[in-house]
């Protein structure tokens, strides 16, 4: 077995854990659907589950496509997509959600089907989550590595799926303290992830900079 597969499937489940944050998105889930019955719920979980995997899968697999159309470089990408994720992770750390999770306005407008937006996007599947599949897909040098981080991303949307489904009695359970915790866990190991994407990103860029520099020195 190749060695770089193991720590490849667990920063892709740590990262898509994190970025989805089922167990943060639980009490906004059930302020949403408050007044609902049980079966009503699973219903939404499903349909926002299915919506997020499927928008993710075509991310994923158009993301070099994207590139190429509009002219955009890898490591670009992944500076961008680093403040992303960091920005995220930092407010996960101070246990609140970003702004674009949370809003009562949104709440109103979409509750006829809360499944597709907000729910399902941006919550499930935000701009971080977008940015951090296309940005492995192109570390995934292997078939293995691909076939590893769709199976990742399948496998999150599927816990997503049980633990929404599970939230009143888990919310029960963590309380209000014990989520905050997760959540400020979570987005420590968010902000670590963003760093090194964000490096990753960065360190080509200077040290063609240097070269260039260096170049022109010597001439």
């Amino acid at each position: 077995m190749d060695s770089t597969l193991l720590p490849f499937a667990l920063l892709c489940f740590t990262s898509f854990f994190t970025l989805t944050n089922p167990l943060g998105t639980m009490p906004v889930f059930l302020t949403m659907t408050h007044g609902m019955t049980d079966k009503e719920r699973q219903s939404i979980v499903r349909r926002a589950t299915i919506v997020s995997f499927i928008t993710l899968m075509v991310f994923v697999f158009a993301g070099q496509f994207l590139f190429k159309f509009f002219g955009i470089s890898t490591n670009g990408f992944r500076i961008a997509g680093g403040v992303i994720i960091f920005k995220i992770g930092f407010d996960m750390l101070q246990a609140r959600y970003t702004p674009m999770k949370l809003k009562d306005e949104e709440i109103k407008t979409y509750a006829d089907d809360i499944s597709i937006t907000p729910l399902g996007i941006p919550m499930l599947c935000g701009p971080g989550a977008i940015a951090n599949a296309i940005v492995l897909m192109q570390d995934a040098h292997s078939y293995e590595m691909k076939g590893i981080l769709i199976g990742t991303i399948a496998l999150i949307y599927l816990l997503t799926f049980f633990i929404l489904r599970a939230s009143t009695k888990l919310v029960n359970v963590l309380g209000e303290t014990g989520n905050n915790v997760m959540m400020r866990l979570m987005g420590l190991i968010l902000m670590v992830i963003a760093v090194e994407c964000f490096v990753s990103g960065a360190k080509p860029i200077l040290v063609d900079i240097v070269r260039e520099g260096m170049g022109g020195l010597l001439k």
